[in-house]
């Protein structure tokens, strides 16, 4: 009778301690940030004249080797396109597409171009958030007159939005990448 007590009370313990737990050992759920090897920026016309691409690949990531850069053309003097950008993780095969994980974040994400102060060009974005706040992975770029100089990307995580542009913006760069462009 004992040993039939000493049991029960045991087996009673037992199922107390494997039923309780606390919710400060829950592990926090964490968005763990995504390598983006390939930066691809097509820029279509809006009438007759040559798509330009702009493409930054770094395959090895934050490795030794620098990324490769590379211009497709120079801008038309007086044209508009609308630009795309596409975000790639090569390290994977097949390439994880970033550019739906950002859209899917959009109100945590923003792109920001800034062109550099000898480049005649605007942009303007034309991708928002569920809000109304930009988030960039479309734009227009209106090219001016003959100039060139350079037209920097940025990629924020968890900016503040809304926001008067990058050096308000806050949050964390994803990525940044600047093209030497011309205009003709």
């Amino acid at each position: 009778m004992k040993t039939i007590k000493t049991l029960s009370l045991a087996v009673v313990a037992a199922l107390s301690f494997a039923s309780c737990s606390d919710d400060d050992d829950t592990p926090e759920i964490v968005n763990e940030e995504e390598v983006i090897t390939t930066m691809t920026v097509t820029l279509t016309p809006t009438y007759d004249s040559e798509t330009i691409t702009l493409q930054s690949r770094d395959l090895d990531g934050d490795g030794s080797d620098a990324p490769v850069i590379t211009v497709s053309g120079n801008l038309v003097a007086g044209t508009t396109y609308n630009g795309a950008i596409v975000l790639l993780n090569e390290t994977e095969s097949p390439a994880e597409d970033i550019t739906e994980e950002v859209a899917d974040e959009s109100d945590e994400h923003q792109f920001f171009y800034t062109i550099s102060s000898g480049l005649d060009a605007t942009t303007e974005y034309t991708s928002f958030d569920e809000d109304g706040n930009p988030l960039g992975t479309t734009f227009t770029l209106t090219a001016g007159a003959a100039s060139s100089g350079a037209i920097t990307f940025t990629l924020r995580h968890e900016p503040t939005k809304p926001n008067d542009g990058i050096e308000s913006a806050g949050g964390e760069t994803d990525i940044l990448v600047s093209f030497d462009v011309s205009v003709e």
